[in-house]
């Protein structure tokens, strides 16, 4: 071999390993970041040396698509479950101490009490103060879900300006992109800027994309409403600050096209959007529903009644802004949770439980004004046993008995929040795998880098010996011809 052919070759060795080491070693360096896919260095080799023709990004659209989806499933869960925890701690309280259904079992623990000692005045005394325990229960139970409510409102509120300047943001990536195709620029790093942008969408809305010439992106959801086509589509909002019983909240529009709440407790909502206008608009309402339905029974079975059955039902214990009339059998009234009272009367007399006649004289069961007189409070605990007819909007059917009722409400939310936590650990298995199987296929792999490293190192090492060697000839050579 020459001496300007060996020279020629340590270059161009040189050169590769330098070249070929900066690739790996930029590979190593974003290893850590997700949302860059692998390059690969396309070099030609050119005497005297080497140059990179190109740049590789590894993708995998199926699998990326694939944990797009799982993405959003598992955004959505975790919402909804979060949720339902929130509501849960909010109206029953731990254990359910303070739900409706726990009021009620005290008040029907008081009223026993007092039937086995209807002449003490304290008995009766603590079966008021039971009755004023389920009437707080009651309207904190409302103030809680109307506020529950305003807060997930303000939360959509939020997502929804996030979701916007995302967009924005995929606007310029995808610019960028489309700008360097047609140029012939590497846009390797706008490409991951854009797929990482949409992983933080999908996590508000399930995404679809399509890709057209020069790289192009279009950006649909899952239910085919563009998001993305060469601009921005418009995410809207209007959020209510307030909210009472009966309220509906406001829709969440893109580009126009209202948005699908979730449904069920593995729910059907993927991004955290849908999960949030359900927990607004359908678990809460049906809370609250629920709440109403106990006011009005217990306004039912306690309504004071005429023993000769010439007078109308009236109110008794507890009443509300229609009293004395009663509200409407087995009807919802929107609201009732939070305006149900204990009726003054029995404020000022709570014998009036025993006895009767709240409303008037032709009310009084206890005629006779015996001490011992308990039918009325016997009457009263077997009606919260007793079948009655309650509005199907509420979710837990037309007919049972108040207590099996305020029961099944803390039943369902449980039932909800079982399904929801079931549903957030498979969702998120399934996000895990897709992640880890996209990084497989895309992703840099530390310990193979590093080795690679290392060899390139030793290639260097060799190189540099034989540009040394080169040098010495050289050397020699010069010092001959002198």
């Amino acid at each position: 071999m020459s001496l300007t052919s060996a020279l020629s070759t340590a270059q161009s060795a040189l050169f590769n390993t330098s070249r070929q080491t900066s690739i790996v070693s930029r590979n190593v360096a974003e290893a850590s970041n997700p949302d860059y896919a692998r390059r690969s260095g396309i070099t030609t080799s050119t005497a005297p040396g080497a140059r990179i023709s190109g740049i590789q990004r590894a993708t995998d659209d199926v699998l990326f698509r694939q944990n797009l989806s799982a993405l959003s499933g598992w955004e959505g869960q975790s919402a909804l479950s979060r949720g339902l925890d929130s509501l849960q701690i909010r109206v029953n309280g731990v254990d359910n101490a303070t739900s409706p259904a726990s009021a009620l079992t005290k008040l029907q623990e008081a009223l026993q009490s007092y039937a086995a000692a209807p002449s003490n005045r304290t008995v009766a005394e603590s079966a008021l103060e039971a009755a004023r325990g389920v009437v707080r229960s009651l309207n904190n139970g409302t103030t809680a879900v109307q506020s529950f409510r305003a807060d997930v409102d303000r939360e959509i509120a939020i997502s929804v300006e996030e979701l916007n300047r995302l967009l924005a943001e995929f606007e310029a990536a995808n610019k960028e992109v489309t700008s360097g195709t047609r140029t012939g620029r590497d846009v390797s790093d706008a490409l991951d800027q854009r797929d990482a942008l949409l992983k933080k969408i999908s996590a508000y809305v399930p995404v679809s994309t399509i890709t057209r010439a020069g790289n192009d992106m279009v950006v649909l959801t899952a239910d085919g409403v563009t998001l993305f086509e060469t601009v921005a589509r418009p995410v809207t909002f209007t959020p209510n600050g307030t909210y009472t019983a009966g309220m509906a909240g406001n829709a969440i529009y893109i580009d126009g096209v209202p948005l699908t709440a979730g449904n069920g407790g593995n729910t059907t909502a993927s991004g955290s959007l849908a999960a949030n206008l359900q927990l607004r608009d359908e678990v809460a309402v049906g809370m609250q529903r629920q709440l109403d339905e106990i006011a009005r029974g217990l306004i039912s079975a306690f309504a004071e009644t005429d023993p000769d059955g010439v007078l109308a039902d009236a109110a008794g214990l507890f009443t509300w802004p229609g009293g004395p009339g009663l509200p409407a059998a087995g009807a919802l009234e929107d609201g009732l949770a939070g305006n149900i009272t204990l009726n003054a009367a029995f404020e000022a007399d709570p014998t009036l439980l025993r006895d009767g006649g709240a409303n008037g004289a032709g009310y009084v069961h206890n005629t006779e004004g015996g001490a011992s007189y308990s039918d009325l409070l016997n009457a009263y605990l077997a009606k919260l046993d007793e079948p009655a007819g309650f509005d199907p909007a509420a979710g837990l059917g037309a007919t049972l008995s108040l207590t099996a009722f305020s029961s099944q409400s803390i039943g369902w939310l449980e039932s909800l929040r079982k399904d929801a936590a079931t549903g957030v650990e498979a969702k998120e298995a399934l996000a895990t795998h897709t992640a880890t199987a996209l990084s497989n296929a895309t992703g840099v792999n530390i310990d193979k880098e590093m080795a690679l490293l290392l060899d390139l190192e030793h290639a260097y090492e060799a190189s540099a010996r034989l540009m040394s060697v080169v040098d010495e000839m050289l050397y020699t050579l010069m010092e001959v011809a002198r």
